[in-house]
């Protein structure tokens, strides 16, 4: 019989390597250092909300009660005085395309 090597599989990486190693390279990318990552931009639109209250024929005392906005907030975007910022236009362009998944959502999390 011939002297046969035994093959073996190389060794797979714990999670815990894997997760150390993905925080290394996200540190390297911070610092600027030229790591292969991928960076995903999303545009936001900005809403006009009185126009899409209008739109959904609301006033704004109870579109503020419905999507869980201060009636405060709302007449200072619409006036111009304030304008949303980042999470406030995420949630208000959801609500410009799917105000009854809004509705839905937020009556099922109470």
């Amino acid at each position: 019989m011939k002297n046969m090597k035994k093959q073996t599989k190389p060794k797979r990486k714990t999670a815990g390597s894997r997760i150390i190693a993905s925080l290394q390279e996200a540190v390297d990318w911070v610092e600027g250092q030229d790591v292969a990552v991928r960076v995903t931009t999303v545009e936001v639109p900005v809403i006009d909300v009185k126009s899409m209250r209008r739109r959904l024929g609301l006033s704004q005392a109870d579109f503020a009660a419905k999507f869980g906005f201060q009636p405060a907030t709302l007449r200072n975007w619409e006036q111009g005085r304030t304008y949303p910022d980042g999470p406030a236009r995420v949630l208000l362009a959801v609500i410009a395309k799917h105000p009854e998944a809004v509705e839905d959502a937020l009556r099922r999390a109470s």
